[in-house]
């Protein structure tokens, strides 16, 4: 996602910096092969933040084996998801939340735009307080400084854009290997595996709950995977860049969900309230420790990393929408960004010690708000419009896709609102959980029912409606 001066363009050699944001990517500028974006998921999902997220399905009372397998399940139906909107980007040249436009309207596409900031300046907040413990132990200083120190170098990354991002999702990518293979190491003793083995007892509810788990952890995702895959050449096969996002995010989030899950069936209650310390706890010496605190923390940069350019596109296309502008300036950019990153510090730093669980309870509701907008939009591009848009249109109130799409905002609506019984969360209990044995599969039923009334509703339409409009390549 870097515009760059190129040598045939002005004679120069390439910039590091980026200046495009939410406008089209022409040919001409399009750069880089689909294992960058492997690199990219698998390194980014190396970090404290998944470990954490799979110790729960352990920590609620699963157990090792079948919480593995439920967490495998839901990587894999989740990262199919996800990795089906990443081949948006090289297709269309654009970032993901944008293109909601043409399923919502110019304005309508605020509503899901709107979520999309709350939910990643919300696990943008979540990592800053992780990475400023571990920031604050390599540099000796406070926690609020660790976490203001962590967050200006976010920024600059974040200004710096899609070159720099995909750069480090290289080197995140080496040093999870060779932190993770050590971490592995320690943790894998004979003593250990004996009592993972020992650590198997199906429960239907604790394997639907590490199905969960994964999965949501996966769609959160999907509305901002094609920013990362839109400056890839446009003749990429989708099937590379499928596989490169799916078997990137499944295999680097499954390694640390697995050993989320092994440290929390060995550690019990110690493990909960003190995840950084017991991972870090793993190194047999002081000089390791620190290590472990470092690579920590540079997964977090890239994770966070990820979340903070991601509400910044999000809030670019809400404010560009209403002002009717395709591009920004770099002040502008350096401002949203500054303004994204400060956010999620700020409650970072005024949150209370539990804030990351009752946190996650709450991101983890806000889903059942993105579901339906992932199956609409999905549903569009592969069954109603057939991966065809009109992309000038898209920054034009007054275009074909106008100012409100009603039939598109009414389907989401109904992908809410048949969400709602089967949501089993601490901040909402649905009414026919107890179907299901108290377990929360409203994301599947969500997706399937609101893909399936937006491929029926949207054919129609656009049979009946908008037959005389023919798609402009």
């Amino acid at each position: 996602m870097s515009t760059f001066t190129s040598a045939e363009q002005q004679g120069k050699t390439k910039r590091i910096t980026e200046s495009r944001s939410i406008d089209y990517i022409p040919l001409r500028e399009r750069h880089g092969h689909p294992f960058s974006l492997f690199t990219l998921w698998f390194g980014g999902n190396l970090q404290i933040t998944a470990i954490v997220t799979g110790a729960l399905a352990v920590v609620l009372g699963g157990d090792v084996f079948w919480s593995l397998v439920g967490l495998f399940i839901g990587q894999i139906l989740g990262a199919a998801v996800m990795a089906l909107h990443a081949i948006q980007g090289p297709r269309f040249g654009l970032p993901q939340m944008i293109m909601s436009r043409a399923q919502f309207g110019v304005y309508g596409a605020v509503i899901p735009l709107v979520l999309a900031c709350i939910m990643y300046v919300g696990f943008s907040a979540g990592g800053t307080v992780l990475a400023g413990q571990a920031m604050a132990k390599i540099l000796g200083v406070s926690h609020p400084a660790g976490m203001i120190i962590f967050s200006a170098i976010i920024v600059v990354i974040a200004v710096l854009g899609y070159r720099v991002i995909h750069r480090l999702g290289k080197v995140a990518t080496l040093i999870g290997l060779l932190t993770f293979a050590y971490l592995f190491v320690s943790i894998l003793t004979p003593e250990n595996l004996a009592l993972i083995n020992g650590n198997r007892h199906f429960s239907l509810p604790m394997f639907l709950l590490a199905i969960s788990l994964s999965s949501s952890w996966q769609i959160a995702y999907c509305p901002y995977v094609s920013d990362y895959s839109r400056y890839l050449p446009k003749d990429v096969p989708a099937g590379k860049t499928f596989a490169a996002v799916f078997f990137g995010t499944v295999l680097g989030t499954q390694a640390s969900m697995t050993l989320g899950v092994i440290a929390a069936a060995l550690a019990g209650p110690a493990f909960s309230g003190n995840e950084v310390g017991y991972i870090v706890g793993l190194g047999d010496n002081a000089l390791m420790a620190l290590v472990i605190y470092a690579a920590i923390c540079f997964g977090k940069i890239t994770f966070t990393t990820l979340n903070a350019y991601g509400s910044f596109m999000s809030l670019a296309t809400i404010v560009t929408g209403f002002q009717r502008r395709a591009t920004l300036s770099p002040r502008v950019r350096i401002g949203f960004v500054v303004l994204m990153v400060a956010l999620s510090c700020v409650i970072g730093l005024f949150s209370e010690p539990n804030f990351i669980k009752a946190f996650t309870h709450f991101l983890l509701f806000l889903l059942a708000f993105f579901v339906p907008w992932s199956a609409i939009n999905l549903a569009d591009f592969y069954l109603v419009s057939k991966g065809k848009m009109d992309v000038p249109a898209l920054y034009d109130p007054a275009g074909r896709y106008g100012k409100w799409n009603l039939t598109g905002i009414a389907v989401y609506a109904a992908g809410v609102v048949v969400q709602l019984p089967f949501i089993e969360n601490p901040m909402f209990h649905g009414s026919l959980t107890w179907v299901f044995a108290g377990n929360d599969i409203s994301w599947l039923i969500g997706w399937v029912v609101t893909a399936a009334l937006y491929a029926w509703v949207g054919t129609y339409r656009r049979q009946h409606v908008l037959l005389s409009s023919a798609f402009p390549e």
